[in-house]
């Protein structure tokens, strides 16, 4: 009897998928634990492993295909002595998912072309496409008026061209601004990416389709800033002391280990959540539910999209200990090998861009955390202590809170408790 192999639910939340990428192809034997494909779910790119052994019958659901269901059928596996023919209606075989989420995803120009400026097409028109997504009554207004669909911009979902984008279009007009953006998207000698086009006001352009993870992300950012009333408090940290200590014990680390600035950043997160629980908080309509330990989410920037791997109970472990995990965390999310549970949940978020010079900024909250600390850049600038001017490297450090679980005042006293834990770094150590 053929086994039909399912989108796995690789999350208890997962309810679709993208099918990234298939390791076998139609004929090829596998056993059991063998990878045979890499799904996208909305946070990471994970392998799929064969379940059962036999042969690969029929691929269903091919690469590239996005919002694939959870428990749809992607591929038919054969048994000893079963051929393609006792697959029967491959129709039959799948269940669910709509036409439009079995359409493949088109590819952009690999990034490397573009980011090196590689000559690849030598460009003077839009890029036309063989699959024009239209409504029939838009493809029917469009052929009574001789007008050209492949250089018309969609408005309607998922850009698809509807009646509104093609009956206030004449043949003759549409030719005009064809022309001129033509004549304006490729100068002579100039070279573009594969795939280029052209928008209306001849500006050449790629299109970079959006993976679940930014999706996810977009969706998730935007509810939250219209759901959640943010709260905005900001404190300098002076940073000699703890610069100090880092450099003291990297030195007695005789390479073993290196500490960094963020480290510290995520144990004193942790310490004044430990010392003042009030902060350590999420927000539900029938109570607040106040976390036991310290689970810090850090931002990690990958190549998918932004990810948040988490510190478990950074309360309880040492500086080198949290050095380990988060190099290690932030190397799997970047080649999108984390566990879900590596990177869902969490209580307190963390968003450092100090790194990348930005000396302030107010980060958004993500639900249904209460708190996210938004870190900054540190610089030398002079200040005032006991009565003397002296230079000091100075961090700014942004929380940004939910307001109706962590208030104003509930947030000026965790930052107090942030701040002592940061200019007083061996407080940390006991």
């Amino acid at each position: 009897m053929t086994i039909n192999v399912t989108m796995p639910a690789l999350s208890p939340t997962m309810e679709e998928g993208n099918l990234a990428k298939w390791h076998v192809k139609e004929g090829d034997s596998v056993e059991s634990g063998d990878v045979i494909a890499e799904i996208e779910t909305d946070k990471a790119t994970m392998e799929v492993e064969a379940v059962d052994e036999g042969i690969i019958g029929k691929i269903i659901v091919s690469e590239g295909t996005q919002g694939v269901k959870v428990n749809e059928v992607i591929a038919v596996l054969l048994e000893d002595g079963e051929t393609a023919n006792d697959i029967g209606d491959v129709e039959d075989v799948s269940t669910g998912g709509s036409e439009d989420s079995k359409k493949p995803v088109e590819k952009p120009a690999e990034s490397s072309k573009v980011v090196s400026n590689t000559p690849v097409l030598q460009s003077s028109s839009p890029q036309k496409y063989d699959r024009i997504f239209a409504s029939p009554l838009a493809k029917r207004i469009a052929s009574q008026k001789g007008l050209d669909l492949s250089s018309v911009k969609g408005s309607g979902p998922k850009g698809r061209i509807v009646k509104r984008d093609v009956e206030n279009l004449d043949a003759s007009a549409q030719k005009s601004v064809s022309s001129n953006a033509s004549a304006m998207a490729a100068p002579a000698g100039e070279a573009y990416p594969e795939g280029t086009k052209t928008n209306v006001y001849g500006m050449p352009y790629v299109e970079i389709p959006n993976n679940n993870i930014k999706k996810v992300t977009a969706k998730r950012l935007l509810e939250s800033k219209q759901s959640v009333p943010h709260f905005y408090l900001t404190v300098e940290c002076n940073l000699d002391a703890l610069l100090k200590a880092r450099k003291d014990l990297n030195d007695q680390a005789n390479g073993e280990f290196k500490l960094s600035v963020n480290d510290f950043i995520i144990k004193a997160s942790a310490m004044a959540l430990k010392s003042y629980p009030a902060a350590n908080v999420s927000w539900t309509d029938d109570a607040v539910h106040q976390y036991l330990h310290s689970d810090i989410s850090i931002a990690v920037a990958t190549p998918t999209g932004l990810i948040t791997p988490i510190i478990k109970k950074a309360e309880t472990k040492g500086l080198r200990q949290i050095s380990d995990e988060m190099k290690e965390l932030a190397g799997r999310a970047r080649e999108g090998k984390l566990k879900p549970e590596e990177f869902q949940g969490g209580g307190f978020s963390i968003s450092n861009l100090g790194m990348f010079g930005v000396k302030n900024f107010q980060a958004i909250v993500n639900p249904p955390q209460s708190c996210i600390l938004a870190v900054g850049a540190g610089e030398q600038m002079p200040k005032v202590i006991n009565g003397e001017i002296k230079i000091c490297n100075i961090m700014s450090v942004t929380l940004s809170t939910d307001h109706r679980s962590v208030d104003g005042a509930i947030g000026a006293e965790f930052l107090q408790h942030f701040k002592r834990y940061i200019e007083n770094p061996v407080s940390m150590l006991v």
